[in-house]
Order: C-alpha cells, then sequence, then structure tokens
C-alpha cells in the first residue's frame, strides 16, 4: 500500500510540472510571436528658388558738371541731335556707331516727365526712345556716368533739360533761300532742302490733307525771307487743320518725304502736279 501510494503521489507530482512546463513554453511562443515595428517617418523639406526680374531701364534726371540733365539710371548721360527736327531719326550708320541709340523700353525715372516720354521708330526698324520728340542718343567718347563730352559737339549734339529742351542750343533762324540745281536757282529752306508747290492749290488755301500731306509736309509759318528770295513775294495760309502754311508768290510751300537729303528733287513732276519753284515764285516745269 506505501508503496501504491508513492507511486500515485510521483505520478500526480509529474502531471503538474508538465502543465506547468506547458504554460511556460506557451508564454515563450507567444512573447516570441509577437514583433513590435515602428514605422520610419520620412520628412521632405521643398525648396524655394525666387528669381527677381531685372530691373526696368528708365530715363531720368542726374546732376552733371552742366547742372541736371537727362541720363540713363545708371547715369550716363543722353543727347538730343539738333537734324533729327523732333521727328525721326536721321543719325545712322557711322553716326549711330560714335552716338548709340537708346533703344525703346524706358521708363520716366527721378525727375522725368512722363507725358515727354515717346518711340520713334529708325531706319533698320528698332525703336528708339524720345523724350520731348527728340530722339535720345549715348555719346561713345562718355567713360562714365556723368561725363558731358557730347555736349556742343558740331553745335548739333546737345544735353537734355528736364523740360526736354537742349543746354546752349543757338539755332540761327530759320529761312527760306534759292539754292542753284540742276533744275536752275530754286527755292530751298536753309538746310537745303527742296520746296514744291501743288497746282491744284491755284495759288490759294492748300488743298493737300491727310495721305497727301504726309507724303507732302507743308512748310509752316517761321522761315523767314533768306538769301536770294523777295520778301515781297512771302505769304501765309491757313491749313484746315488750324495750323499756317507759308507761301510763295501764292503757292503754299511743301517739302517731299522722298527727298532723303538736302539738294535732293525727286519730287519734281510727280504726277505732274508738284514743281520745284524759282526765285520769281512760279513752277519750274521743265
Amino acid at each position: 500500500m506505501k508503496t501504491t501510494s508513492t507511486r500515485l503521489v510521483l505520478a500526480i507530482a509529474a502531471v503538474v510540472a508538465l502543465a506547468a512546463c506547458g504554460v511556460d513554453d506557451a508564454a515563450t511562443e507567444t512573447t516570441a510571436a509577437t514583433t513590435t515595428t515602428t514605422a520610419a517617418t520620412t520628412t521632405t523639406t521643398a525648396v524655394v528658388t525666387t528669381t527677381e526680374a531685372p530691373a526696368e531701364p528708365v530715363v531720368m534726371i542726374a546732376s552733371t558738371g552742366l547742372g541736371e540733365v537727362l541720363a540713363d539710371g545708371e547715369g550716363n548721360v543722353l543727347y538730343l541731335f539738333l537734324p533729327d527736327a523732333q521727328g525721326p531719326s536721321v543719325c545712322n550708320d557711322q553716326c549711330a556707331s560714335a552716338w548709340p541709340p537708346l533703344e525703346a523700353g524706358a521708363i520716366a525715372g527721378a525727375g522725368a516727365d512722363t507725358s515727354l516720354m515717346g518711340t520713334a521708330t529708325r531706319d533698320d526698324g528698332t525703336d528708339q526712345v524720345t523724350y520731348n520728340g527728340w530722339p535720345l542718343y549715348y555719346f561713345q567718347n562718355d567713360a562714365a556716368p556723368g561725363d558731358t563730352n557730347g555736349q556742343g559737339v558740331n553745335d548739333v549734339w546737345y544735353v537734355v533739360l528736364a523740360d526736354g529742351e537742349g543746354i546752349g542750343i543757338t539755332a540761327p533762324e530759320a529761312s527760306v533761300i534759292v539754292t542753284s540745281s540742276a533744275l536752275g536757282d530754286i527755292l530751298t529752306d536753309d538746310q537745303g532742302n527742296t520746296l514744291y508747290l501743288f497746282t491744284p492749290d491755284e495759288q490759294g488755301p492748300s488743298v493737300c490733307y491727310d495721305n497727301c500731306a504726309a507724303a507732302w509736309p507743308p512748310l509752316l509759318e517761321g522761315p523767314a525771307a533768306g538769301d536770294g528770295t523777295d520778301p515781297a513775294l512771302f505769304g501765309t495760309v491757313a491749313r484746315d487743320d488750324g495750323t499756317t502754311q507759308l507761301t510763295y508768290g501764292g503757292w503754299p510751300l511743301y517739302y517731299f518725304a522722298n527727298d532723303s537729303a538736302p539738294g535732293d528733287t525727286n519730287g519734281q513732276g510727280v504726277n505732274d502736279v508738284w514743281y520745284v519753284v524759282s526765285p520769281m515764285g512760279e513752277g519750274i516745269f521743265s
């Protein structure tokens, strides 16, 4: 009996021990099966690039040894050219190499008058900045901002004031004179540009307007009687646009747009109605 009881106790103890081992193994297996994963966080910072637009070119007033004059935004002095006569530039080729034009695009800066700014088309098709009607130029011999070495060159180049007038201009009084030509003695202005009459005017008020006046610009009142002319033959006539045109021998006087240089007479005989004018105030019809 004692032996049997002892065996029973040992058997029970073995069962309990095995059960305990099963619990430990299950706990171990559960622990091994449990995995903790930490997600990696990536932060991306966008790179922002800022590009500033280039400064807009300006025409402004700058201080120089000649006073307050027109210059660009860097202080480089600008000039007018008297032969331009506040119209499109006549400075091309070698002239433009020595006097580079200020190309269109500049705006009015400090001290400049916006209302005086404009543009004019050059012979090469580019646009040039104008101020008070004057095309603007640099001078190649101005080496630094504020230089005014172009002032008064050949009595035709001048720095420009804020009001659009040149400094120191001493322009002679304009006049109508008699000039020798291949057609004989004819009327021209004091620069040698040929003047014409228009036979449909019939020595009365002008009948040349619009497209006609664009091709044949009228000589407006202002020029005086010059060398070789008869002062008694001068007069004026009112135009439909309110301007006053100079006449000679009763004929309103005109230029021709296709005369590109003094002495040209390309308008002579055009359409059998345009003719150069003699010192006696008559058309030269030959």
